[in-house]
């Protein structure tokens, strides 16, 4: 926004300083010349001569003057420099301010000296600067993991045409199930990116919400894909109020199911899920059978596109956003997520929710 010039914030406490100085001063000098002119008499004998009152008045009044001239140029100089002083940690600010405004995340401002409002202020500041360069690091590895995943799909597909037009005796039935499988990715994909947009975006209504009737939904939405794979689904709980949108709610707990079914155990696998009612908040745990994962590799499943070095690929994987909606969804409810690994194989996740705004 465009501003006409102004004074400086330094002049600003210059003047003010030499004007409180003047201001203190001034009723000093008038009080002390009102009692020389209320208790001197006209004409007094001192040592050395005598004493007339407006001779004393005068030269009072020329040094009273003298030493107000004083007070304002100190006042100005005393003033000017303890501004700059104050205001050197401003200017520090600014300057952070200006390369950030640059696009410049990685300067930080790093202000020594004991807490005052300056240095809080700087704190904050840079804090919120670690805050959007890991934000904008995190924005552009998922741009470009986005797509790179987009591209995979269009590539086979443009792959498939190309087959197609230069070879027209080729089974065209393979050639329409195959291209339908990629678009249906390609589709799965382009929804998943658009949930995780709206949820970052927190563009929903709340609502009181019950978990476990989200879980019992979930678990029937899912069964057919658990019984496929041989995974077994042991479900328990109690009524679980909460506060939020019951359509990302549903969509976390599918999310979570599906992704504990899929990464499981080749034959015979188990998933746990349930849902409890603490006093503040509402917790959902979901556990599954599978394979042993270390704890670094945990710590990156909430990644946009991680699906893990080691863990199963097939036709039900996802598109490696499942866990990464989980994240938005719960830090968008002000809740919890915390992943940790089974000691006998699998996942333990639970969401907590807060039971109000």
């Amino acid at each position: 926004m465009a501003r006409p010039p102004g004074l400086s914030v330094r002049l600003k406490l210059t003047l003010s300083y030499a004007g409180f100085l003047m201001v203190a001063g001034v009723p000093l000098v008038v009080t002390v010349w009102a009692l020389l002119r209320s208790y001197l008499p006209d004409v007094a004998a001192i040592p050395g001569g005598i004493l007339i009152r407006s001779d004393l008045m005068r030269d009072f009044a020329s040094v009273a003057g003298t030493v107000l001239a004083c007070l304002l140029v100190i006042g100005l100089l005393g003033g000017w420099l303890l501004a700059g002083r104050m205001l050197a940690p401003l200017t520090r600010i600014t300057d952070a301010t200006r390369m950030a405004a640059t696009g410049s995340l990685s300067h930080r401002i790093r202000l020594e000296g004991r807490a005052d409002e300056f240095r809080e202020l700087a704190d904050a500041f840079d804090a919120m600067l670690a805050q959007l360069e890991a934000h904008v690091a995190g924005q552009q590895r998922f741009a470009a993991n986005a797509s790179h995943e987009l591209r995979t799909p269009l590539a086979i597909s443009q792959t498939l045409l190309d087959v197609a037009r230069n070879d027209p005796a080729h089974d065209r039935g393979e050639l329409l199930d195959r291209l339908h499988a990629v678009n249906v990715r390609a589709i799965d994909l382009t929804e998943a990116l658009l949930l995780l947009s709206r949820a970052e975006e927190r563009s929903f209504s709340r609502a009181p919400v019950d978990l476990s009737l989200l879980m019992e939904e979930a678990t029937e939405t899912l069964l057919p894909l658990a019984e496929k794979r041989g995974v077994r689904i042991h479900t328990s709980g109690e009524i679980t109020p909460a506060t939020g949108s019951q359509a990302l709610l549903l969509q976390l707990t599918t999310n979570l199911l599906h992704n504990a079914i899929v990464h499981n155990l080749p034959d015979q696998g188990t998933v746990w899920i349930r849902t409890a009612a603490h006093p503040d908040t509402a917790v959902l745990t979901v556990e599954n059978s599978g394979e042993e994962l270390s704890a670094e590799l945990v710590s990156t499943l909430t990644e946009p596109f991680q699906r893990g070095t080691e863990r199963i690929r097939n036709d039900h994987a996802g598109v490696g956003l499942g866990l990464a909606i989980v994240k938005s969804i719960t830090q968008v409810h002000g809740g919890t997520l915390t992943i940790v690994p089974r000691q006998a194989g699998g996942l333990r996740i639970t969401v907590e929710l807060p039971t109000q705004d």
